[in-house]
């Protein structure tokens, strides 16, 4: 990696990351700074980590200067209208609970996860989602023939699709997103309470649900599903159930990005071989596929490309974007992908001509061609958290309405903080959030979000529905809270 290689904008970008960072950090105790250094690792991840993880010498090959020094600008300005917006979006929408600092920070601190009371909250929680997880097994099996194996142990060999459906829905399509989604948010669920249980009994049964369910995810070909099952119990065991030093939470860490950095190349190299990830898991390789291993090795820089996922790919995309602007082959759309991404939970057999989400972009960048019923592409392409706003409202104000769009992101995360106060369900949801952050990268997008918002709908009609909510450990904990403060 040469960095003589990089614009002044780029640096220029770094600055900005490293200033917004800073100052998000300085604001920790206040609900938005953890959410907002969320976001800056996200762009961090996705755009700068795209020029330093990948080759930045083909991008000089394939891209003007100009299109490349715009990309970086475009960056720029959306970390700085980041930075800009967070504070006004955090007052407008948290005004009542903005002056209360972070329950999350407190709550972590003071270790109160080993309280009884909270531990026994923590029980109730997995007795909650088991009373909702088996019958959606159970309706999930009954889908794919009683294929347990095919379900719950996909390692075997094959994976179970239960809530398979085409690219455009219709019918009952609706339904069956929705299970998915619910799927995701109860197994990300169950690692938690594994991650954070003292109680022996809950702790194995919540471990026991995980080695079943989520192979399920990890073994599918869509890395959105897999983090978003997968690392929230991961970060609950890392700042919550695990006891330790900081060095060694980072440490945790730093093993655990190595180990998805891996298993994200593998999950890249079998879609790439038309094969399913189960498929390639558990078959045997074949005197083909040696043949090629083996020439693989002989090739020293082929290897090396071999051994990147090249899935961090989101600043090539916005350097195209500018590219196809620039030539007039691609022309922004004035907000349409937003609305079409705001009004996808709408079910297509009530609005039958919703709009498609990113199918204009997929055909200028040359996946155009596919079938009627597979939306008219072959794939579909994701723009990037910048790259999406570009699409939408141009080269200037596209990077603004992203960062805009963000910052409210942030307040929803604020609120959901402020209003936690050691709460398991609504510390999952931070949790879970926290995590689907990092999908946002990609796009910022409602198929993404489903989980969290489907959680926080869940979570409001069970308050709604709560008798008794002052009454109990609820109360202790309230006291609790209170006391602390006044402490």
């Amino acid at each position: 990696m040469n960095l003589s290689h990089f614009p002044f904008p780029f640096w220029a970008a770094v600055l900005m990351a490293a200033g917004t960072g800073l100052w998000f950090w300085k604001q920790r105790n206040n609900a938005t700074g953890i959410p907002a250094l969320a976001v800056i690792g996200t762009v961090g991840i996705w755009y700068f980590g795209d020029a330093l993880y990948n080759d930045y010498s083909e991008f000089l090959l394939k891209f003007s200067a100009n299109d490349l020094s715009s990309a970086w600008w475009q960056v720029f300005l959306f970390l700085g209208a980041f930075a800009f917006f967070v504070p006004g979006v955090h007052r407008a929408m948290n005004r009542r609970l903005r002056q209360q600092t972070s329950e999350v920070l407190r709550f972590a601190a003071s270790r109160k996860i080993e309280n009884p009371l909270y531990q026994k909250a923590m029980d109730r929680f997995l007795s909650a989602l088991l009373c909702a997880w088996i019958p959606l097994m159970g309706l999930a099996l009954l889908r794919v023939d009683f294929d347990f194996v095919g379900l719950f142990l996909p390692w075997m060999g094959h994976r179970a699709e239960p809530w398979g459906r085409d690219r455009i829905g219709g019918g009952f399509d609706a339904i069956l997103s929705l299970s998915h989604y619910v799927q995701v948010l109860m197994t990300a669920a169950f690692g938690v309470v594994a991650a954070v249980s003292r109680n022996p009994r809950t702790r194995t049964l919540a471990l026991l649900i995980c080695s079943i369910a989520m192979p399920y995810f990890l073994l599918d070909r869509t890395r959105n599903t897999m983090l978003s099952a997968v690392l929230p119990g991961l970060l609950a065991f890392t700042f919550l159930g695990f006891r330790a030093r900081a060095i060694v939470r980072i440490a945790i860490l730093a093993v655990a990005f190595i180990a998805v950095d891996g298993w994200l190349s593998f999950v890249i190299k079998t879609r790439g071989e038309g094969k399913t990830v189960a498929t390639a898991f558990a078959s045997e390789p074949t005197e083909t596929e040696e043949k090629e291993k083996e020439k693989e090795k002989e090739d020293d820089d082929d290897k090396k490309n071999k051994s990147k996922h090249r899935g961090l790919n989101m600043f090539e995309e916005l350097a195209w974007i500018n590219q196809f602007i620039e030539s007039g082959h691609y022309i922004p759309n004035g907000g349409r992908r937003y609305f079409a991404e705001l009004v996808n939970p709408i079910p297509r057999s009530l609005w039958p001509g919703k709009p498609l989400i990113g199918i204009d972009y997929a055909r200028a960048r040359g996946f155009g061609g596919g079938k009627a019923s597979s939306a008219g592409v072959v794939a579909s392409v994701s723009t990037g958290m910048i790259g999406q706003g570009i699409t939408n409202f141009g080269r200037f104000f596209g990077p603004i309405a992203a960062a805009l769009i963000m910052a409210g992101w942030v307040g929803l995360l604020a609120r959901q903080d402020l209003l936690a106060g050691g709460e398991p369900a609504r510390l999952f949801l931070y949790g879970i959030g926290l995590v689907l952050t990092f999908n946002l990268g990609r796009d910022i997008t409602l198929l993404v979000l489903y989980p969290y918002l489907f959680g926080s709908l869940l979570l409001w009609v069970w308050k709604r529905n709560s008798r008794k909510p002052s009454t109990g450990n609820s109360k202790h904990l309230r006291q609790e809270r209170g006391q602390e403060r006044s402490d």
